[in-house]
């Protein structure tokens, strides 16, 4: 058992205090803040080749993760002089000091104050103007059946196979899948929502059965959203190897698409992936050496401006957009006009 005083860690050149190292965070295994440390200190090579160099959001769980939790946009004050930090605002404006996920040494860091995963930015910090990823978030609904999500990545590779664009699927820690495309550096993040925006319509018309791009729960039925407001300027998404919290310290994994129609989510843990990685690589290891092209999406997303489509809702917390539609459910829209309530649900 660790000491409960704490340990010193030598981490990329600097000294890292782990405070009460054998504290049960994760109650399935007994895993502990210091077994999360060493988790994150084993995947560390594929971990810096997905986060390195991005703002995180910090998500703490003081009491491991069957306990409270709250978001820390900004670093507190008495953080070590090395620790690198930038500027990042929220979608009302509000400017932030972040975490930069510079190192090993600063995960470490962040795991001891209770943060089990982290929540990155779509943008290097050195290059904030520009979004490199595209996020494609393959949500089921209560009641679908993750094999149905499998039949969705499935259909968004045959998308990405015909556009020509290379994508790297990883489950998120809990029910979805991940695909993230990296990006040149040319696009901001409106732009590479409005590409989320059309990726979503186009699958939503090509398996309307199986996948929904409705924004508003209440038409989404027992399908599959694709959810393009994760790329919505100021956005973070669940990290590429990050642990999700829940008790059995659940892994977001990168995956190949290979993998896709044998993957069990709920086994890719801090106790299973180190051997995984050990064994077979990272598969996203090719991610930085091919960056891809948005124009593609682009191409698609002006198809459907010139059918007259307009942009998809926002999420409640940005200002009204131009040739946004009415930011209201559809079911209290009914009600507002005084009409009954709509029956079932409506296909994309």
């Amino acid at each position: 058992m660790p000491s409960t005083d704490g340990v010193e860690l030598e981490i990329d050149g600097h000294e890292v205090r782990i405070t009460s190292p054998g504290k049960i965070y994760f109650s399935k295994r007994d895993d502990t803040k210091l077994d999360l440390v060493e988790y994150y200190l084993a995947v560390g090579e594929p971990l810096m080749r997905a986060m390195r160099g991005r703002p995180v959001l910090m998500q703490r769980f003081p009491d491991g993760a069957s306990g409270n939790s709250f978001f820390q946009k900004r670093v507190p004050k008495g953080a070590p002089a090395w620790l690198e930090t930038t500027i990042v605002t929220t979608p009302n404006g509000t400017p932030s000091r972040a975490l930069v996920a510079a190192d090993l040494a600063h995960i470490a860091w962040a795991v001891n104050l209770g943060c089990l995963g982290f929540h990155v930015w779509p943008y290097l910090a050195a290059d904030a103007a520009h979004a490199d990823e595209l996020r494609l978030d393959l949500d089921p609904q209560p009641r679908v059946a993750f094999e149905a999500v499998r039949e969705t990545a499935r259909e968004l590779k045959a998308l990405l196979d015909e556009l020509g664009v290379e994508g790297h699927p990883k489950t998120t820690g809990s029910r979805g899948l991940h695909v993230y495309v990296r990006l040149e550096r040319r696009w901001d993040s409106y732009q590479v929502r409005s590409a989320a925006v059309a990726v979503a319509r186009e699958l939503a018309r090509r398996r309307p059965e199986l996948i929904t791009d409705a924004w508003w729960k209440e038409e989404r039925g027992e399908r599959v959203f694709v959810d393009f407001n994760q790329n919505a300027p100021h956005k973070t998404v669940f990290g590429a190897w990050s642990v999700r919290p829940r008790v059995g310290a659940q892994v977001s994994t990168p995956i190949s698409w290979d993998d896709i129609d044998s993957v069990a989510p709920d086994e890719m843990t801090i106790a299973t992936v180190p051997l995984r990685v050990a064994q077979g690589g990272d598969p996203w290891s090719e991610i930085d050496r091919r960056p891809q092209s948005l124009e593609p999406f682009l191409a698609l997303h002006e198809r459907d401006r010139a059918a007259g489509l307009p942009d998809a809702p926002w999420p409640p917390v940005y200002p009204k957009m131009p040739e946004e539609p009415p930011r209201v459910a559809p079911s209290r829209a009914k009600r507002d006009e005084g009409g009954p309530p709509p029956a079932g649900r409506s296909q994309p």
